[in-house]
C-alpha cells in the first residue's frame, strides 16, 4: 500500500515506522528540524522493545510531491486540521481513505468541510507517543491500538486492507461495529484526563490520592458521557464506572498531552477537548459545569507562552 502520514508526529511517526518496516511505501509529511533529521538519518521509533528505524519512501514538507496514495494517516493537533486537510488534496484519488486520529470527537465531521465525503473515515488511537527529538518518535508504555472504520461503520475493502496492514506490522487494529461509540468512549476518558491533569498540573497518581481531584475527574466523566448520550451515541450504560476503573489502572505518572504542552509553554488544543464538551453541551441543553470550569482555567494558556 501507499500510505502518507499527515503529519509525522507521535501517531503518524509510530505507524510510519511500523508500516514502512512491514513493506509498505510510506510518505512522511514533516517540516523543520524533524524533516531534516528524517531525510538524513531516517525515522526512528524509541519504544519499550528498543529502537526501530525506517527510511521512508518519501520524506517531504510538500504533499504535492507525493502523488496519489491509498491511505492518509491524519494525526495533527485540532487547531491545525484545516490547513492540513487542504494540504492533503493533491494526494487524494477517488478511493483514498483519510483516517483521522485526533483528540476529541469532531475531527471526522470537520474534515468534510475540506475533503470529499467519499474519502473520509473516522478513527481513534490509544497510544502514548510524542516527538522525543527531531527524527525520533518516543513511545511510553507498550499499549498501542488503532480503531477506525468508515463513517457509517460499514465494512469496506480499504478499511480492511489498512486494518490488516497494521495488525501484520505488529500493532493492533481491532474491528468495530460502531466507530462513533468508540470515539466517544475514548473522549469520555480523555476529557477528564486532559482537563484535570492540565488544570491541576498533576498526574494520575494525584487524581487517585486526593478525593477532591478524584471527585472532579468523575464529574467530568459523567458530564461527557451525558453529552454523548444526548448526541445519540450508544454508549455503554456502565461507561462511567468502567471509565473510572480504567483510570485507576493507568500508570501513576501519566498525564495528558495537554498537561505536557502547558508545562512547555506550547499552544493547547483545549477547544477540541474541554471546549468541545462545553460547546456541544450548550448546543444540546446539557449541563457541563466541571468541563466549563476546566476550560475557563486553561483558556488563558490556549496560545502558549
Amino acid at each position: 500500500m501507499r500510505i502518507a502520514t499527515m503529519a509525522t508526529g507521535g501517531i503518524g511517526g509510530f505507524l510510519a515506522v511500523k508500516l514502512g518496516n512491514s513493506g509498505h511505501q510510506v510518505a512522511t509529511i514533516a517540516r523543520g528540524e524533524h524533516l531534516a533529521s528524517i531525510l538524513e538519518n531516517g525515522l526512528a521509533l524509541d519504544g519499550p522493545s528498543g529502537v526501530e528505524f525506517v527510511q521512508p519512501w518519501i520524506a517531504t514538507s510538500e504533499p504535492s510531491n507525493v502523488g496519489l496514495v491509498d491511505v492518509i494517516i491524519f494525526g495533527v493537533k485540532g487547531d491545525a486540521l484545516e490547513a492540513a486537510a487542504r494540504a492533503c488534496l493533491p494526494m487524494l484519488g477517488p478511493d483514498t481513505v483519510v483516517v483521522p486520529f485526533l483528540n476529541g470527537v469532531e475531527a471526522s465531521d470537520r474534515l468534510l468541510e475540506f475533503i470529499p465525503e467519499r474519502n473520509v473515515a473516522n478513527g481513534m488511537a490509544q497510544i502514548s507517543t510524542t516527538i522525543g527529538s527531531p527524527g525520533i518518535i518516543k513511545q511510553t508504555g507498550e499499549f498501542n491500538r488503532f480503531t477506525f472504520a468508515e463513517r457509517d461503520s460499514q465494512p469496506s475493502n480499504r478499511i480492511n486492507a489498512l486494518r490488516n496492514a497494521i495488525n501484520e506490522a505488529g500493532s493492533s487494529a481491532p474491528p468495530t461495529d460502531d466507530i462513533e461509540r468508540d470515539v466517544w468512549s475514548k473522549f469520555v476518558l480523555f476529557s477528564a484526563v486532559s482537563g484535570v491533569t492540565a488544570a491541576g498540573r498533576c498526574m494520575m497518581k494525584d487524581v487517585m490520592a486526593y478525593p477532591q481531584l478524584g471527585a472532579l475527574f468523575r464529574q467530568v466523566v459523567t458530564e461527557t458521557a451525558s453529552i454523548g448520550r444526548a448526541s445519540g451515541v450508544a454508549l455503554d450504560p456502565e461507561i462511567e464506572e468502567k471509565t473510572w476503573t480504567m483510570a485507576s489502572s493507568l500508570p501513576p505518572t501519566m498525564r495528558a498531552s495537554t498537561a505536557i504542552d502547558l508545562e512547555n509553554g506550547r499552544a493547547l488544543e483545549i477547544d477540541w477537548v474541554s471546549g468541545a464538551a462545553v460547546r456541544l453541551a450548550r448546543r444540546l441543553g446539557v449541563d457541563a459545569p466541571a468541563n466549563q470550569a476546566l476550560y475557563a482555567l486553561l483558556l488563558p494558556h490556549k496560545n502558549g507562552m
